[in-house]
């Protein structure tokens, strides 16, 4: 009796003490919702799996793989340059360069293909070849490259869409074309992807859609047409990585397609490329960085001068293994990500020059990978050894790791400006041995074995360095 008299007013404490417990743990759970605004957007986190991928493949892939033809013009990507669009070195820029007089690319396509022949005529050509393709066999070469995330270009300016997309195009005069592959290529390589323990992403062009005009577009019908497509991507792929380019079409909502974007995917990224001040990392292309940015960032580039299929180029056009590993290396050190892409014919094979480059990159990073993967940026990102060598650093816990950019000068490594320390150990990462480090008032020094394991550039781990 005294006992139902003490539990009956204690109860209903006990019982809301508990559903406020239950409450708060629930709400420490749940995802964040994210609004339309930038207050919103802006608490988004970097995921850890971004942060430390270090490398990523770019695939641009469409009509323009037909042809797959561009000038081996502007080198260097002089953007600003006057005549840089008439002599577009970018071969996926194939249908705006052709319809300008007198450039190389009008020329080409008449000589090739006629003046009757129109861009979308390319459409049953790349339908049949894209049908050979096998996204399992792409997918392992990604992988076997080191790579831990893919973007594909679902669509390009061109208006082509790699994926069979539900939203009708309402440009009137398109009717009669069928604008969207036959196989959904951006599923069928999603699924192969993943299956490769990677992580998979995908491009849109929200600036420049052909199949409207030249430009920028900003009718209501196209922001609405984009608004539409982006939601299908996000709806049936769920990307890992959403890469806008150019721009937003301001009648598309933006801030709405981030917030509605974070909210199906919470780990995803989003590029700077939207138009508004909201993006989880830069994307400058073909231009890296002198310094350690604390904002992410991600350089993309191909492995030739251009990023979709470009019969002309071969060696002297294409970035050369040592180049390509250097690049890498001095991106990751300034807090960087390096979005590599190739560019595959029509039917989905790489270019041999392409393949070559992917295996070399590959090969080392399997040796080297640990002083690139799940690294942070030290103190500074650059250095020059006592006897010549470039020198970039990166840091892993208690880890500093020295990657050499080329073969090392001569037997040993000084490096004056690094303190010294006492008790650490220096091994070349692939070889198990420990190298004789010897401390200095003025510094470290690495005595080197008689051989090197590897090829381009050497890392070493100085362990419990950075402690």
């Amino acid at each position: 009796m005294k006992l139902k008299c003490f539990a009956a007013p204690i109860l209903p404490v006990l019982i809301g003490v508990l559903l406020v417990a239950f409450g708060a743990l629930c709400s420490a759970q749940a995802p964040t919702h994210y609004e339309p605004n930038l207050k919103s957007l802006d608490r988004h986190p970097l995921p850890d799996w971004y942060a430390g991928a270090k490398l990523g493949i770019f695939i641009h892939w469409g009509l323009y793989s037909v042809p797959g033809w561009a000038p081996l013009s502007h080198p260097e990507h002089d953007f600003s340059s006057a005549d840089y669009i008439k002599y577009n070195p970018y071969a996926e820029w194939y249908l705006n360069v052709m319809r300008i007089p007198g450039s190389p690319t009008e020329a080409y396509h008449k000589e090739h293909f006629g003046a009757d022949f129109g861009y979308y005529d390319f459409a049953p050509q790349f339908n049949r070849e894209s049908k050979q393709w096998n996204p399992d066999a792409m997918a392992a070469i990604f992988k076997a490259a080191g790579a831990r995330y893919v973007v594909l270009t679902s669509k390009h300016h061109e208006g082509f869409t790699l994926w069979p997309s539900s939203t009708p195009n309402p440009n009137p005069s398109l009717k009669p074309i069928q604008l969207h592959a036959e196989r959904d290529i951006v599923g069928d390589l999603t699924k192969a992807v993943r299956a490769q323990g990677l992580r998979m992403g995908l491009y849109y062009s929200g600036g420049y859609d052909w199949t409207f005009n030249t430009g920028p577009i900003e009718t209501e019908a196209y922001g609405k047409y984009a608004n539409a497509h982006i939601h299908e991507l996000i709806e049936r792929y769920h990307p890992s990585v959403l890469w806008n380019d150019i721009d937003w079409p301001k009648t598309g909502d933006a801030l709405g397609v981030e917030a509605d974007y974070y909210n199906a995917v919470p780990d995803g990224v989003i590029d700077d490329r939207f138009g508004v001040k909201h993006a989880d990392f830069t994307s400058p292309e073909y231009a890296k960085l002198d310094h350690i940015s604390e904002k992410k960032w991600e350089e993309c580039r191909g492995l030739g001068r251009s990023f979709g299929y470009n019969r002309a180029e071969g060696e002297n056009e294409t970035i050369a293994p040592a180049d390509l590993i250097a690049l890498l290396v001095d991106i990751v050190s300034k807090n960087g990500n390096l979005l590599l892409d190739v560019g595959p014919e029509a039917n989905g094979a790489i270019p041999p020059v392409q393949m070559e480059r992917l295996k070399a990159l590959g090969a080392w990073l399997e040796q080297n990978g640990e002083a690139i993967y799940d690294t942070t940026p030290w103190t500074r990102a650059a250095g020059k050894s006592a006897e010549g060598d470039d020198l970039r650093f990166t840091r892993k816990g208690d880890d500093l790791y020295v990657t050499v950019l080329g073969k090392p000068k001569a037997q040993t490594i000084t490096i004056t400006d690094l303190p010294a320390k006492q008790g650490i150990v220096v091994t070349e990462l692939g070889d198990n041995n420990e190298l004789g480090p010897k401390v200095q008032t003025d510094g470290i020094r690495i005595v080197l074995r008689s051989t090197l394991k590897g090829d381009y550039a050497y890392a070493f781990k100085l362990a419990g360095y950075a402690r």
